[in-house]
């Protein structure tokens, strides 16, 4: 079969591509996203997503041996495209010569699967991408169950949080959704949320997360809403020594995280 390539700049699809980066309202309206790069197109692939359309530019697409893709294996939705279509479509430099148009994917509360001992990750308003990107990074890592993001302030499919997560957008669950409709979820389910402040007395360490729990976290500039700490059982704080009294959120949550971790493996061979 003939391969269909692209090398106008002027192309429909080209220029939708791009509006799909730049403009959130766009990728709400055609429920579509782009994600770019071997690594990211790979873990989507396996992930299960609808993919539309794949973009492959030859001159820059290589192998990579941890993530392997061959350009001839997806067949028609496959377009090859020049180095200068590509370099307007691409969002970011050296993105690996890939870039694919792929349906959104919205998973609901009731869509979950419970692990026997279930550990969730909640984020309130988060509105920082590359916050919310590392977050997810932390959160394939230590295995949890699902990311939940309640009330969000930037859209999930934002090109900043797929680069900033590495693709881990889509090896974990990330479920949208309010805060009441978490609550209300999570007590059916005997979900305890565990929250962390400056105002709180407990070490984090000293709490007991091998049961099924929910770490909650909110924004940089003001935390969690009062909501939250009515409706938590446990509020933490992360003893600061030095003379910063608190960490980026990033940082924060992969501490309680993998504390949660640790303590759930302990005793384990």
């Amino acid at each position: 079969m003939e391969k269909l390539t692209i090398s106008s700049l002027q192309n429909p699809l080209v220029k939708k591509v791009v509006k799909l980066s730049q403009k959130p309202a766009e990728r709400k309206r055609e429920r579509l996203f782009v994600a770019e790069g071997v690594r990211e197109v790979f873990l989507l692939i396996n992930a299960r997503y609808a993919i539309k359309k794949i973009f492959i530019c030859e001159a820059y697409f290589k192998k990579d041996e941890d993530y392997p893709l061959e350009p001839d294996s997806f067949l028609s939705e496959t377009i090859f495209v020049s180095p200068e279509v590509y370099d307007k479509m691409a969002y970011r430099s050296n993105s690996g010569g890939i870039l694919a148009l792929v349906e959104s994917k919205f998973i609901r509360l009731e869509d979950l699967n419970l692990s026997a001992n279930p550990l969730f990750v909640v984020l309130e308003s988060v509105e920082k991408p590359g916050n919310l990107g590392a977050i997810l990074r932390t959160a394939d890592a230590a295995g949890v169950d699902a990311v939940i993001i309640c009330d969000p302030q930037t859209d999930i499919y934002n090109p900043n949080v797929i680069r900033s997560s590495m693709g881990c957008l889509f090896s974990v669950s990330v479920v949208v959704c309010d805060s009441q409709s978490w609550f209300n979820w999570a007590a059916r389910n005997k979900i305890a949320n565990t929250i962390t402040s400056l105002q709180a007395h407990k070490p984090y360490y000293n709490a007991d997360f091998t049961k099924p729990v929910a770490l909650a976290f909110g924004t940089e500039a003001d935390g969690l809403t009062q909501v939250w700490y009515e409706n938590s059982s446990e509020h933490l704080i992360i003893p600061m020594l030095g003379i910063i009294d608190s960490l980026n959120v990033s940082a924060s949550a992969a501490i309680i995280i993998f504390e949660a971790v640790r303590q759930r493996n302990s005793g384990k061979d």
